[in-house]
């Protein structure tokens, strides 16, 4: 289905260069392309494909709609947002409807964008943003970011258009703001909206009771794992919840090759310094150490909550923090303790990035003035501190905004944080410890493909039985590699 998509919008791209007089180009000659450049109303070219009007917003009456995949408590915190937006701009009307889980949004937003009916505001990772970038679909926020216009507020106040030196400390603080700009052309997609990473959940009380330290490492997490084993032969010590993230995570701790979103060639991961550390976890695996959601059948939390000693259960979890409440064992039977993951060194320490971010839409009869106003929204929703402080509280995502932790309110929540009933603050205070940490992959056509691959491969190398451990590891390394090529078209 992907890949149909992405061949649909390949043909709807080349039919509006042929009418526009730019002739036949191939998709391997379009995906190389970078955005094109605009004017502004002087005649000036500005950085990406949206020239900012003269006036700003001129405070007129727009609609404008945001698509995401929010459920009713959060989208009961949204709708709190926007009154507090419309106080300033009430002539903006914002129309906002959920459309499921991320496949579902981003197939929703592929099939709209054919027909040039797409929302103006997305919910959205770089994966789908990538794809809609194949029409040119999504403006660049460059422009918008730099421009100085003072537009006028209801209340009579002003703000500048753009984001504020102040602003942008803020979000770079946050370690989030730079993930806009993994494309490959250095220009920015997305805002950031919230956020999750990777952390190391554990069993403080069995930890405690018998003095087992928390791993700050790959090599201490091998040891600790053994230790575990030896106290607890019923017990598979650690789980991780997604084999593609833990793939790509090794690969960036170890500063080895995964994918570029630049250049000729995407797909990088099909190296020998990648087989060894997958060769390691294949180790772990085959000792009962270690095990992954395809290969337990569900999220590994389920094994870290089981209570029955007779039955596998585990000592610790890496999974997201996001997830907070499903880490949590029944009745407070223990004491849930939360570190950041482990490092294969302290000179390269790096966590995954996740959350939605927002990205900006311009369909077939989108006007400037829409654009202009859902940008002004966006802007709200990753700058406003009340409003990112309550999207936090109730999400268990962390707040894109360093400042939020002195937030008199957020601070409060904060405070409250254990390792029971107050878990989900205990793991946004240890996401926002490590935002210096925090990486997001090259978004390309083809990266959430190269996702996928990895993810299966590493799973297929830890667990299938052969005799010859070398073959089975190159073969699949090289099958993966064959499929990421050709479903990338």
């Amino acid at each position: 289905m992907k890949r149909i998509l992405a061949l649909l919008l390949a043909a709807v791209m080349m039919l509006s260069l042929a009418a526009c007089g730019g002739g036949g180009v191939s998709l391997e000659e379009y995906q190389n392309q970078t955005q094109p450049n605009a004017t502004d109303h002087s005649g000036k070219e500005v950085k990406g494909n949206f020239p900012v009007p003269e006036v700003g917003y001129d405070g007129s009456a727009v609609t404008i709609t945001f698509a995401h995949t929010m459920g009713a408590k959060l989208q009961a915190v949204l709708e709190r947002g926007i009154e507090e937006f419309n106080k300033l701009y009430p002539n903006i009307t914002i129309e906002h409807s959920s459309y499921g889980g991320w496949s579902d949004i981003a197939g929703l937003i592929n099939t709209e964008i054919i027909g040039g009916n797409q929302p103006n505001i997305a919910y959205c990772y770089p994966d789908h943003v990538a794809q809609y970038n194949m029409a040119w679909a999504t403006v660049t926020l460059d422009e918008l970011i730099a421009s100085e216009i003072q537009v006028t507020r209801d209340d009579g106040t002003t703000e500048v258009l753009g984001l504020t030196a102040e602003q942008i400390a803020d979000l770079q603080g946050g370690g989030f703001y730079e993930e806009g700009m993994v494309y490959g052309d250095g220009l920015m997609y997305t805002m950031p909206m919230s956020k999750s990473t990777e952390v190391l959940y554990y069993n403080k009380t069995y930890f405690e009771n018998n003095g087992i330290s928390v791993p700050t490492t790959w090599e201490e997490m091998e040891a600790v794992c053994k230790q575990l084993k030896e106290l607890d032969p019923n017990c598979t010590p650690l789980g991780y919840d997604s084999e593609d993230n833990m793939f790509i995570t090794m690969c960036e701790q170890y500063g080895y090759d995964y994918t570029s979103a630049t250049g000729d060639e995407h797909f990088l991961f099909n190296n020998d310094n990648n087989k060894q550390f997958v060769k390691k976890f294949r180790e772990w695996y085959q000792a009962g150490y270690i095990t992954t959601e395809a290969l337990y059948g569900a999220y590994t939390s389920g094994l870290f909550t089981e209570l029955d000693a007779s039955i596998n259960h585990s000592y610790m979890c890496i999974g997201s923090s996001g997830g907070a409440s499903y880490q949590i064992p029944a009745n407070g039977a223990f004491e849930v303790g939360v570190a950041p993951i482990p490092q294969v060194s302290t000179d390269n320490q790096k966590v995954i990035s996740q959350g939605p971010s927002l990205c900006l839409l311009k369909g077939k009869d989108t006007t400037d003035q829409q654009v202009v106003a859902s940008w002004l929204f966006m802007k709200f929703l990753a700058t406003n501190l009340d409003f990112q402080t309550d999207f936090s509280a109730t999400s268990g995502y962390m707040p894109v905004l360093a400042s939020a932790q002195d937030h008199e309110g957020y601070k409060a929540f904060l405070d409250m944080a254990d390792g029971y009933s107050n878990l989900m603050a205990l793991v946004i205070k240890v996401g926002l410890e490590q935002t210096d940490r925090y990486f997001t992959s090259p978004a390309f056509v083809g990266s959430s493909i190269a996702r996928e691959q990895v993810g299966a491969m590493l799973a297929k190398c830890m667990s299938e039985t052969t005799s010859d451990v070398d073959t089975l590891i190159n073969n699949a390394f090289e099958s993966a590699y064959k499929e990421c090529k050709y479903h990338a078209g």
